[in-house]
C-alpha cells in the first residue's frame, strides 16, 4: 500500500486534530483528508469498467484539495494518473493522451454538468477513445517533460519510487521542519506533487493551498511579486519550492519594499544553476535558501542541501536511497528505479542524466551543465553555459540571459533586464560585474538587450528552460555580427 496513505491513516489514529489539508476556506484534518480519499475512490470506482488495465487517469486541474484528494484516491484504488500542466497548449495535452494511452480525463467544470463533486469542486469525467499503449510494468505516474526540442515525453514512475524519494527527503532534512507548506509551483510538476507534496504528509504537516490569483500568480510568467511575497507573509508559510527565476524575483521584492519572511524555515530551488552570490544574498535577507537537483527519471529529487549538510556552489549530499558517481565528467543515478518512457521499452539499470559534475570530497555534488549544452568556443576551450548564465542573472539588473557563441572566438548573452527600457549603461556595468567572478575564456565579449523570452513562440520549454537553437536562430544576425558589445 501507498506510504503516504499509510501515513495519513496513522496521523489520524494519532492526531486527528492536526490539520493535513486547507485552502482559504477549508482545513481538513487527517482523519477527515482520508475520509474524502476513501470516498473519492469510492465514487472513481463506478468508472472502472472504463479503465483499462494499467491505464492512466488523466487530471487537469489546477491547484487545490481536489487535486490533492484525486492524486491519493488514484493511488488508494492503484491506478496509473497522468497529471496535465495547466501550462500545456492544447496539442500538447492531446499528445500526452494519447502518447500514454488514457482512458479517463478529468476535470473542473460548471456545477450544472458535474459528475463528481471533491472538496467543493464540480468535475467531468470523459471516458477517451485512445488506442492502447505500451508502459512499463508497475507504473503509478506518467509526467510529461519536454525537452529542448520536440513533443513532450512520458516519464513512468512507480509509487514505490516516487515515495522513496518522499521518504528519503524526509529523513536528509528531519520531520521537526515540517509546518506550513504553501506550494508556488503547480502540482502537476512531479517536484512539487513528490517534494511539495508527498514529503509533508509523510513528515506529518500541513498542505495549504492558495488559488493562482491570491498568490499573484495568475500569470506565471508576469507574476505579481509583491502579492506573492505579501501571501506567503500572511500564511505564515514554513517551507517553499522555488526555481531560480521566482526566488530572485522574490528577492527583489525583498529588497525594494523591506518585507521580510521570518517564518521560513525552507525554501528549497532547482530547476537550473544557482549563482553561490544569489544565494549569499539570500542569507543577508533572512531567506533560508537550499539548492538541490533532480530530474523526472529520479522521481524529480536527487540531492539537496538541507540544514544539517550545506555547501555554497553544490546542490547537496545525494538522497541515502541513491547511490551516485561520475563517469567521464556525467552525472550517473543508481538505484534510481526509473521504469522507462511511455511507448517505450522498459529501463532497466542506472540513469545517465546527461548532465555534467563531480562530487568533492565532503560528498556534495557540483553540477557545471548539460553535456548537450557544452560551448566549444574557437580556442578549443569548453564552457557550460548555466554557470555564465547564473552569474549574469545573479545580478539584479538581469532578469533572464541565454549565453551562445558555438565555435566563435567570444561569449555572446541575450539578455532580458529586470525592466523593460532600463538604461544599457545599467546593463553594461551588471556584464562586467559577472564578467569579473569568471576566467577570461567564459566572460561574456558580447550581448543583446531584448524582450522576455516567450514560451508560446517556442523559446522556453514548458519548464522555462531555454530553447537554444530556437534562439540562437531567430538572433542569428546578432551573432553572425562581429561588433563587440552590441545593444539593442
Amino acid at each position: 500500500m501507498s506510504r503516504v496513505l499509510l501515513a495519513i491513516a496513522e496521523r489520524a489514529r494519532s492526531d486527528n486534530g492536526a490539520i493535513a489539508l486547507s485552502d482559504q476556506t477549508m482545513a481538513l484534518s487527517y482523519g477527515a483528508l482520508q475520509k474524502l480519499i476513501e470516498d473519492a475512490a469510492r465514487d472513481l470506482f463506478l468508472w472502472a469498467p472504463l479503465v483499462r488495465p494499467g491505464s492512466p487517469v488523466a487530471l487537469r486541474l489546477p491547484n487545490g484539495p481536489a487535486w490533492v484528494i484525486l492524486d491519493l484516491a488514484l493511488a488508494h484504488l492503484d491506478w496509473a494518473s497522468l497529471p496535465l500542466p495547466g501550462f500545456f497548449t492544447d496539442a500538447q495535452r492531446e499528445h500526452a493522451m494519447a502518447d500514454a494511452g488514457a482512458s479517463l480525463l478529468i476535470e473542473v467544470c460548471d456545477a450544472a454538468n458535474a459528475d463528481l463533486t471533491i472538496a467543493g469542486a464540480p468535475l467531468r469525467v470523459s471516458p477517451l477513445s485512445l488506442a492502447p499503449r505500451a508502459l512499463p510494468a508497475g507504473t503509478a505516474k506518467i509526467t510529461y517533460t519536454s525537452g529542448s526540442t520536440g513533443q513532450p515525453k512520458g516519464v513512468c514512475l512507480s509509487r514505490q519510487h516516487m515515495e522513496a524519494v518522499a521518504g528519503a527527503l524526509v529523513e536528509a532534512i528531519g520531520s521537526d521542519y515540517a509546518g506550513l507548506h504553501l506550494p508556488i509551483l503547480p502540482l502537476s510538476i512531479l517536484l512539487e506533487n513528490v517534494a511539495g507534496l508527498y514529503t509533508t504528509l509523510l513528515a506529518g504537516g500541513r498542505y495549504h493551498i492558495l488559488p493562482p490569483d491570491q498568490l499573484g500568480l495568475t500569470d506565471p510568467f508576469r507574476p505579481d511579486l509583491p502579492r506573492l511575497a505579501g501571501a506567503i507573509a500572511d500564511h505564515h508559510a514554513t517551507s517553499l519550492i522555488l526555481v531560480p527565476e521566482l526566488l530572485r524575483a522574490l528577492m527583489m521584492v525583498m529588497t525594494f519594499t523591506g518585507v521580510r519572511l521570518p517564518d521560513l524555515k525552507l525554501v528549497a530551488v532547482g530547476g537550473a544553476k544557482v549563482a553561490p552570490s544569489l544565494l549569499a544574498r539570500a542569507d543577508e535577507l533572512g531567506l533560508p535558501v537550499y539548492e538541490g537537483y533532480g530530474l523526472s527519471e529520479c522521481a524529480s529529487v536527487v540531492a539537496l542541501n538541507t540544514p544539517a549538510g550545506r555547501k555554497a556552489g553544490t546542490v547537496g549530499r545525494p538522497l541515502p536511497h541513491l547511490s551516485v558517481r561520475i563517469e567521464d565528467g556525467e552525472i550517473i543515478v543508481e538505484n534510481a528505479a526509473f521504469l522507462g518512457y511511455a511507448g517505450g521499452q522498459a529501463h532497466a539499470g542506472p540513469v545517465r542524466t546527461g548532465d555534467l559534475g563531480d562530487i568533492d570530497e565532503d560528498g556534495f555534488l557540483r553540477i557545471s551543465g548539460r553535456r548537450a549544452n557544452t560551448i566549444i568556443t574557437s580556442h578549443g576551450r569548453n564552457v557550460a553555459p548555466e554557470w555564465v548564465e547564473s552569474e549574469l542573472t545573479a545580478q539584479p539588473e538581469i532578469r533572464q540571459a541565454v549565453v551562445l557563441g558555438e565555435a566563435q572566438a567570444e561569449l555572446s548573452a541575450l539578455i532580458v533586464p529586470l525592466i523593460p527600457g532600463m538604461d544599457e549603461a545599467a546593463i553594461a556595468q551588471a556584464v562586467t560585474r559577472a564578467n569579473a567572478s569568471l576566467p577570461p575564456y567564459a566572460q561574456i565579449g558580447r550581448w543583446l538587450i531584448r524582450d522576455a523570452f516567450d514560451a508560446a513562440s517556442g523559446e522556453l520549454t514548458n519548464n522555462g528552460r531555454p530553447r537554444r537553437a530556437a534562439l540562437a536562430a531567430r538572433h542569428r544576425d546578432f551573432m553572425e555580427n562581429a561588433t563587440t558589445g552590441d545593444l539593442a
